[in-house]
Formats: C-alpha cells, sequence, structure tokens
C-alpha cells in the first residue's frame, strides 16, 4: 500500500520523467492522476458556479448561466482544439528529444490563443443581448442576465490560454504544473463566489466576475511556470514572434481538433435551444445535470490526456506499438471507473440534484437527464480515450468526421423527433445524447483498430 501512495505522491510532484521508456502502466498512472485533478478542477468551475447561482440567484439565474454555456462551448471549443494540437505537436517533439522545437511551438500557441481570445471576447461582449435571445431567452431574463454573459465572454483569452497552455504542458509531460494551475483558479473561484454572490449580493455576475479572475490567476501561474522553464522545453523570448511553419502547422491540426469540437458544441446548442421550449424550469435542471455529467467526464478526460500524451511522444519515439498498447489499457481503466460512477448515479441520481435545487420540477427533469444519459457511460470510456488519441496522433480530421455524422445527422434529428414528435418531451432529448455518444464510441473503435493513425507526420 505504501508503494501506491508513494507513486500517487510522485504523481502529484511532477517529477520529470521519460515516458517513452518507463512500464506502461506505471507512465499511464503518474500522466493519469495530475490530469484528472486538472479535469476535475476544470469542471469544479460550472460546479461551484451552478451551486452559488441556484441557492443565492434563483432559477433564472441558473437558466441566464445555462444559456450563456451553451454558446461558450464554441469557446471551448476553440481552445480545445488548439489544446489538442499543442499537445499533439509538444508530445511529438519532446519523443523526438527536440526541446527548441517544443518551446517554439508553445510560444506559437500563446500568440494565437492571445488573437483568438481577444476577437471572441470583443464580439461577445457588443452582442451579449443578442447571444440570450437567440438561445431563447426572454426579456425578462436577458434583462438580468446580460451582465454576466459580457463578463464571461470578455475572459475568452484567459478561458483559451487556460485550455491551451494545459495542452502544451501536458503534451510536455508536465501535467502536474497545469493540475496546479487549474486548482489555484479554483480554490480563488470559490473564495470569491463566496464573497461576491451570497455576502455582497452581487447575483449572477458575481458569479462571472468570480470565474474571470480564477482563470486569469491560473493563466498567469502557468505562464510562469513555462518561461521559468521546463526539463523537456526550451522557450526563448525571440521564439514569441510569429512562425509561418509552425503556425501553419498548429492551425492545420487543430482545425480538425476545433471542428470537432465545434461539432459536438453546435449540437448541444440545438438540444438547450429545444429544451428551452419546454421552459427556463427544464433548462435548469438540465443544466444542473450536465454540469454534474461533465464533473464525472472530465476526470476520464484526464485519462484520455494522458493516453493522448502518450501516443505523441511514443510516436515521436519511433514506437507505434508501445502507443497502441498504451490506448487500450488506459481505456480500459477509464471503462471501469464510468462503470461505477454509471451505477452510483443511477441509484442516487436524485440525491445528488436535490443539492443544487429543490424545486420538485427542476430535480425531477435533472433525474431523468441523469438516469438516462449514464446508460452510456461504458460505451463512454472506450470512446472517449480512443478519439482522444486519434487526436493525440495528429489525426483530427477523422474524429471530425465521427463527430459530425453522429452529432448532426443522428442526434439532433433524434432530439427532436423524439421530443416533438413522438412527444417524449425532454426524455427524447437526453435518449438522443444517450444513444448518439455510444455509436460514436463504437465507430471509434473500429477506426482506431485500422492503424492509420501511427503513419501521422506531425
Amino acid at each position: 500500500m505504501r508503494k501506491y501512495f508513494d507513486l500517487f505522491i510522485q504523481a502529484l510532484r511532477g517529477e520529470e520523467q521519460n515516458y517513452t521508456e518507463l512500464n506502461i502502466n506505471k507512465a499511464i498512472f503518474l500522466l493519469s492522476v495530475p490530469m484528472i485533478f486538472e479535469m476535475i478542477g476544470e469542471s469544479l468551475f460550472a460546479i461551484v458556479d451552478a451551486f452559488f447561482v441556484a441557492r443565492y440567484v434563483g432559477i433564472e439565474g441558473v437558466a441566464t448561466v445555462g444559456l450563456t454555456e451553451s454558446v461558450l462551448t464554441l469557446i471551448y471549443s476553440i481552445a480545445i482544439g488548439l489544446s489538442a494540437a499543442a499537445t499533439a505537436i509538444v508530445a511529438r517533439r519532446v519523443g523526438e528529444g527536440n526541446k527548441v522545437e517544443a518551446g517554439l511551438a508553445v510560444a506559437q500557441v500563446i500568440l494565437i490563443s492571445l488573437l483568438l481570445g481577444i476577437t471572441v471576447g470583443v464580439l461577445g461582449f457588443v452582442f451579449a443581448e443578442d447571444i440570450l435571445r437567440l438561445m431563447g431567452g426572454d426579456q425578462h431574463l436577458i434583462d438580468k442576465g446580460a451582465s454576466f454573459t459580457r463578463i464571461i465572454f470578455a475572459s475568452s483569452p484567459s478561458i483559451i490560454l487556460l485550455y491551451t497552455l494545459s495542452g502544451a504542458l501536458r503534451g510536455a509531460g508536465d501535467a502536474s504544473t497545469a493540475m496546479k494551475s487549474i486548482l489555484l483558479a479554483n480554490f480563488i473561484n470559490i473564495g470569491m463566489d463566496f464573497i461576491l454572490i451570497p455576502v455582497m449580493g452581487m447575483g449572477v455576475e458575481g458569479a462571472a466576475i468570480a470565474t474571470t479572475i480564477g482563470r486569469t490567476i491560473g493563466v498567469f501561474y502557468q505562464l510562469y511556470a513555462i518561461l521559468r522553464g521546463n526539463g523537456n522545453m526550451q522557450i526563448l523570448m525571440k521564439q514569441f514572434t510569429p512562425n509561418t511553419e509552425v503556425i501553419r502547422n498548429l492551425v492545420k491540426i487543430s482545425a480538425g481538433g476545433t471542428g470537432q469540437f465545434l461539432i459536438q458544441s453546435a449540437s448541444w446548442i440545438f438540444l438547450t435551444r429545444i429544451l428551452s421550449s419546454f421552459g427556463s424550469d427544464v433548462v435548469a435542471g438540465y443544466t444542473i445535470a450536465i454540469r454534474i455529467v461533465v464533473f464525472t467526464i472530465l476526470p476520464s478526460w484526464g485519462m484520455s490526456n494522458a493516453a493522448a500524451t502518450l501516443v505523441g511522444q511514443n510516436l515521436g519515439a519511433g514506437k507505434p506499438e508501445r502507443a497502441e498498447t498504451s490506448v487500450w489499457r488506459t481505456a480500459f481503466f477509464n471503462m471501469i471507473f464510468l462503470l461505477f460512477v454509471g451505477i452510483v448515479f443511477s441509484i442516487f441520481a436524485r440525491d445528488v440534484i436535490g443539492i443544487f435545487n429543490d424545486d420538485p420540477k427542476v430535480v425531477d427533469i435533472g433525474v431523468s437527464c441523469l438516469q438516462i444519459i449514464c446508460l452510456g457511460y461504458i460505451f463512454f470510456g472506450y470512446g472517449m480515450v480512443i478519439a482522444q488519441s486519434l487526436n493525440g496522433a495528429g489525426d483530427t480530421r477523422t474524429p471530425t468526421l465521427m463527430n459530425l455524422v453522429c452529432f448532426w445527422a443522428i442526434e439532433i434529428p433524434l432530439a427532436y423527433i423524439l421530443a416533438k414528435t413522438f412527444n417524449w418531451g425532454p426524455s427524447g432529448v437526453f435518449w438522443s445524447i444517450a444513444i448518439s455518444e455510444s455509436i460514436l464510441a463504437v465507430v471509434a473503435i473500429f477506426v482506431f483498430k485500422q492503424g492509420r493513425w501511427k503513419r501521422m507526420k506531425v
């Protein structure tokens, strides 16, 4: 037992390792532990904000957060896509032993992140009311929640950088620093939420300010750690000038990564739009349930990101078979984890939803959403690891096509048909999520077995 505890502490400390030579199970563990904590920390932003808003602001506040976050997932998609590119390129350069080129990639990621963040932030700030109106919010909700939307969109540079810098650090094998930055950001966010919402009575705007401050401090911590130096990356100030070749490579890979998440995010927007036709309490229940789902899925993304890093570094070191073995083992571990979580949530769904809101209709909707989506957890376990591993290899195009078919050609039409045509109501939307995600997992496994990803050039 002492041996495993020491290994756990080693993973949290983030000692420099050669993950292309370590025992595969040990490599998975050392990378997964900090990445899991990192993903849990990222999900806590949403959980904590939802808790304070639901408790101290009310259903309209939760609905405002839900509608804004649904559109904000487009920003997350851009950030996650660029993060996937950063992980793939940095991991490949680290596997090759090229520290200077790894550092150059990170510098270019920072430049692109700032440009995208400022552009999206300005657009979201200016058109905040139109965004809420487009998502089906009534005028009263828009009047109350527009300031929240403006503040959140204005923080886009921090949102994007927090993701992309974490991706670069993970690619370099420094998952511990990424984890620490997220935990620091969360500590600030929780404290500020308490001060600004129940104490100072700032309402939903307080949640936006708290999240923005927390994420910004997290980004500064990441920048400090990166510029201070990393054993696998050599960062030079002259690298912070646009490099056409590196930017083209980043954009090429991130286009697929961004595309697949944009496709998935857009599908969530359409689903939220369908649910908004059933009332604010339905949107509130759905928002709470989805945030709980995210809380459990993001730790799995931690394991998925570990697999992506191992794939990138092992391909760079010329060890494709070791990369494949790492993916299958990680996927199995993830499946076991999500199976356990699914069973727990199926039994205690009402108790979990009740923590956030005690309105009977909101709770009923949240319970239905949570229990139905949990039915697909076994498939999710394998699918998400394998899909992320393809991204880690630099093959972002294939997951994009899979997402396009499963989410736009299957999920959205199925949600509308079940909810409206068959009169299943909100449950029809929830069933469409479980079904489409399960299909995506089966397709991902089939594609991965073909082995094309082993020949990707990054």
